[in-house]
């Protein structure tokens, strides 16, 4: 095991699976002799030489669109969109190109394309560099869209998105960058966990918590507030919000019959409706209390100096749990 930085987890995750596989092509701006804004692709371009790390025009439909030509013939690229609210002149070409193309050609073509987007906030950014665009991604059949939140994960998970045949939309937190955490670098990714599964981090017996990015460390942390007023959290890292492990997912809330869900995104159709919807067709006759949603606002990301005030936090997060536990809330007494 070797104790890393995310950013050099998904560094190391993109070396292995560019030497196990000569059809692995990275492509992006500025990935190549700068080493990507966050330096995740760092000495990638004097390895593998500029053919295969490929530093592109400031044009992200033309990137995607690059992608795509390249999964027709054989290659597997990885394109890095440099920042989150930079993905939408793509947006297109992933809708109507590269989610639709297995179908439409009946199997007979896939689209093996990891898209990596340096996602959410928390970093102080400016407008455009801390959004959480997942439901469009969501709700677009034909992507698999996963989200990671450590180290070891992003390690192997980025590493079996580059496998998979499907293109996968890989939300990288920037906040979790500099994050550390030990990291085998030697295991075989066929004896992990598939990034379809969900992962119980925390057990528990009271609520369920759930998450995924980095609003899981925020849920561990609310998880260990809970238990000093001897309330016990059970926290589950989604992994992947398409598809869903609702087995997982249902197992927990059948367990508890409560849950929470938080992410950073705003409220209005998020992934957090979704998963109280299926929970609730999955899970009624469990439930004690009905679900809490703890998000973002439903306000475009808001100045730097603001967005401690948009990011759900731990306060947020044990309100919720108050509520579906009938404790006294910041609602009570409230007429809803």
């Amino acid at each position: 095991m070797t104790q890393l930085t995310m950013g050099k987890a998904l560094g190391a995750g993109l070396r292995r699976a560019m030497a196990d596989d000569d059809r692995v092509i990275v492509m992006g701006e500025d990935v190549g002799k700068l080493g990507g804004v966050f330096r995740i692709t760092d000495g990638l371009q004097t390895e593998f030489g500029a053919m295969r790390v490929i530093d592109t025009p400031l044009a992200e439909s033309g990137i995607m669109g690059t992608a795509v030509g390249l999964a027709f013939r054989g290659y597997r690229p990885v394109v890095e969109i440099q920042f989150d609210g930079f993905v939408y002149p793509a947006f297109d070409q992933i809708v109507c190109q590269v989610a639709k193309l297995h179908y439409r050609t009946r199997g007979n073509v896939t689209m093996p394309i990891t898209i990596r987007i340096p996602w959410a906030g928390g970093v102080g950014a400016a407008e455009h560099h801390s959004e959480s665009p997942e439901a469009y991604f969501v709700h677009t059949s034909g992507l698999r869209v996963v989200a990671v939140s450590n180290p070891q994960d992003a390690y192997v998970m980025l590493r079996q998105a580059i496998a998979c045949d499907d293109p996968v939309v890989f939300f990288e937190p920037k906040r979790l960058y500099h994050s550390k955490g030990e990291v085998d670098l030697d295991g075989d990714i066929a004896d992990a966990a598939p990034m379809g599964v969900a992962r119980v981090v925390r057990e528990g017996s009271d609520v369920t918590l759930l998450t995924y990015g980095a609003q899981v460390s925020t849920a561990l942390d609310a998880a260990l507030a809970a238990e000093d007023d001897g309330i016990s959290i059970e926290v589950v890292d989604l992994r992947s919000i398409s598809p869903v492990d609702y087995t997982t997912v249902t197992a927990s809330v059948r367990k508890t019959g409560r849950v929470v869900v938080t992410h950073e995104a705003a409220r209005e159709a998020g992934v957090g409706a979704e998963l109280i919807a299926s929970i609730t067709e999955k899970c009624f006759h469990y439930l004690e209390s009905a679900p809490v949603r703890v998000t973002g606002h439903d306000i475009p990301y808001p100045p730097a100096k603001l967005e401690k005030h948009h990011l759900p936090d731990l306060d947020r997060i044990l309100d919720a749990v108050d509520r579906v536990l009938d404790r006294p809330n910041s609602l009570s007494g409230v007429q809803l």
